[in-house]
């Protein structure tokens, strides 16, 4: 299945690790790091240049990705469970904050 993260990204919904909730995700300095870290490598993907409401950590062919988008994880998840109510998903997605 896929997911819509916003202007012209999908992505699928197998290569999905977990959600985050920015606001609620980066008061942790371990999450500062990482994704800090992410940025360095050039893994991090803006999806739009609008405020950022969440970061969805994906695994695609060994490598880690991580876009940033303007959804809430809430509307990633209801559009992950619609997609889901189709058609069974494998594996189970991670939503934090």
């Amino acid at each position: 299945m896929y997911l819509h993260l916003g202007q012209d990204t999908v992505i699928t919904t197998e290569s999905i690790v977990a959600m985050f909730d920015i606001d609620a995700c980066t008061v942790s300095k371990k999450t500062r790091d990482f994704l800090a870290n992410a940025e360095k490598k050039g893994e991090v993907v803006n999806v739009s240049y609008e405020l950022p409401k969440s970061f969805v950590v994906c695994e695609k062919q060994g490598k880690t990705v991580v876009y940033i988008t303007q959804l809430s994880t809430k509307t990633l998840l209801l559009r992950t469970e619609s997609s889901a109510s189709t058609r069974k998903m494998s594996g189970k997605i991670g939503l934090f904050g």
